[in-house]
């Protein structure tokens, strides 16, 4: 039987970088595995991953309609599925990827957030954990920079957490004006980015 999994984590725990290694595990014995991504941090068609493995894949845009990507599917008879950074798809996208699941009896490994930087669910996100037959956090989690279990992914503009802004936001932001830090609830809840001086 098919099913429909989605394995999520904060930034930096290795989302890319397993959905990569399954892609290519299930590749060396078959030849009927694609891989999408909703939005990778560097050019479209391509799953990255930060310690520097990477892969072409189908890049497909949020909201957009499925119908040909799924046909494309079935003329190449593909049996897996493995996306990235699946939080950036649409309920209706989950939907279809559940139809293609019970319909088609395709195997679909969706990988990504749950939770943007305002500790928010993406709409994605949540409609596969309401119907995904499976739903599980990668067990490497990435640290808060006092050493305790990073839970938040924080979005850090010009030196301050943010705590406004789109949820959306693509690219490698990694560095700059502009980037990420996963942090604990006590940090991100202070906006403490790091330790402070001692008296």
């Amino acid at each position: 039987m098919a099913e429909l999994t989605f394995t999520y984590g904060t930034m930096a725990a290795g989302k890319s970088t397993l959905a990569l290694q399954l892609c290519w595990q299930l590749r060396e014995g078959r030849n009927d595995v694609a891989l999408w991504t909703f939005g990778d941090r560097s050019s479209d068609g391509m799953v990255t991953s930060r310690i520097g493995i990477e892969a072409h894949a189908e890049a497909v845009a949020p909201n957009e309609d499925l119908s040909a990507h799924v046909a494309r599917l079935r003329e190449l008879e593909i049996r897996v599925l493995v996306i990235d950074e699946v939080q950036f798809a649409s309920v209706a996208q989950v939907d279809a990827l559940a139809r293609l699941v019970d319909d088609d009896g395709v195997d679909v490994h969706a990988f990504g957030l749950s939770a943007d930087f305002l500790l928010n669910i993406f709409p994605g996100s949540a409609r596969l954990f309401a119907i995904a037959d499976s739903a599980h956090e990668l067990p490497l989690t990435s640290s808060c920079w006092c050493g305790r279990r990073g839970r938040c992914n924080a979005r850090v503009v010009n030196g301050v957490v943010a705590r406004e802004g789109d949820q959306f936001f693509f690219g490698d932001v990694s560095e700059g004006a502009t980037h990420y830090q996963v942090l604990c609830r006590t940090h991100y809840r202070l906006g403490q980015l790091r330790a402070l001086a001692s008296d």
